[in-house]
């Protein structure tokens, strides 16, 4: 391909798409941290954050000023540049897995057909895989680097916890994979679209990812590299300022994704149900399909705080047990009864 035959055009939409969906993650994840604590509020029978704004809603432009305005320490004894990367890496894995996900169907603008992904890949959800293991390595290098034995020690609690987690919830998709034939998270939509949604088909498999992707968001209450009452705030512990932002930032970035990857897996993604899109404009059909999928998001995102404000965080002994006793055999056995079921269907 020559210089003059490339798409500029296309390049320029592809940008242009990654600036919006990284500014709309960032201030849902900015406000993130407004619900949770009015959930939290609500289940307490509290009012929450009421005084930055009316109903408290600059409450999270005034916690972002404050962390951007801190002081920013860094330990003597800590290996600067690895201190530095920890977060830096923790928030670039966390929004590069909005890459695959499908937002709507195709927007019409000035003659052009125009994508609302970012990259169609084959491999979708194997590449949503990657990415997340290798956000294990910005818990690991902060915990490492921050030359403290309490962070040490919380972040080889993510790391075992990541790992476990990740075994059981990879066998829940391959259960998944086995019915839906493909890794491209819009096929996948697209199917859903034709017939029911997945969770018809694999109530057990969404029930194991659910609970996975709490362990590996490092929500309650699976939340053990981040247990304040054992390890001091854990592997964030010597971080301050805008740094101690990022991991806090990237927690609530990875719940926003977990979010979309659910629903575009089990609830049909962008699908409305009982609606056929063929009958609408092309535009109003991509429209209703984004808020679609974004009300299935903010639902499963208030799944998480209810969650967190309702159960206690296990012991480290018990989220071994629950995810190498339970989670997996769970996970195999789904796997196992949806192959002989596929099996079946053909014959």
């Amino acid at each position: 391909m020559t210089l003059l035959a490339f798409d500029w055009i296309f390049l320029i939409e592809k940008l242009v798409l990654i600036v919006i969906i990284i500014s709309v993650s960032l201030v849902i994840a900015m406000y993130e941290t407004y619900a949770e604590r009015k959930v939290a509020a609500w289940i307490q029978d509290r009012v929450g954050p009421d005084r930055a704004g009316p109903w408290g809603i600059l409450q999270p432009l005034a916690d972002g000023g404050k962390l951007f305005f801190k002081e920013e320490i860094i330990p003597n004894s800590s290996n600067k540049f690895l201190f530095v990367l920890g977060p830096c890496l923790a928030m670039l894995t966390a929004m590069m897995t909005c890459a695959v996900v499908p937002w709507s169907s195709k927007l019409e603008l000035f003659g052009r057909s125009i994508d609302m992904q970012i990259a169609d890949i084959n491999i979708g959800i194997l590449y949503v895989f990657g990415v997340v293991s290798m956000g294990v390595y910005g818990i690991m290098i902060g915990g490492w680097a921050s030359n403290n034995k309490f962070s040490l020690m919380a972040a080889l609690r993510g790391a075992s916890q990541v790992i476990s987690y990740e075994l059981a919830m990879g066998l829940s998709l391959i259960a998944l994979l086995m019915l839906t034939g493909s890794l491209s998270l819009k096929t996948i939509v697209e199917q859903q679209q034709a017939g029911l949604w997945n969770i018809a088909y694999q109530p057990l498999g969404f029930l194991l990812f659910f609970v996975c992707a709490l362990a590996e968001c490092n929500r309650a209450p699976f939340d053990l590299p981040e247990a304040e009452s054992e390890l001091n705030m854990g592997y964030h512990q010597e971080y301050s300022s805008m740094k101690l932002g990022f991991y806090l930032f990237s927690e609530y970035i990875n719940m926003f994704i977990s979010s979309a990857i659910m629903a575009t897996l089990f609830f049909g993604g962008y699908d409305v149900p009982f609606l056929d899109e063929s009958k609408l404009a092309v535009n109003v059909a991509a429209i209703v399909g984004l808020v679609a999928l974004m009300l299935k998001i903010f639902f499963f995102i208030f799944l998480f705080m209810w969650v967190r404000w309702t159960l206690p965080r296990f012991r480290y002994d018990q989220l071994m047990r629950v995810g190498w006793k339970n989670m997996i055999p769970l996970a195999l056995a789904n796997m196992i009864i949806t192959a002989a079921v596929v099996l079946l269907i053909k014959k």
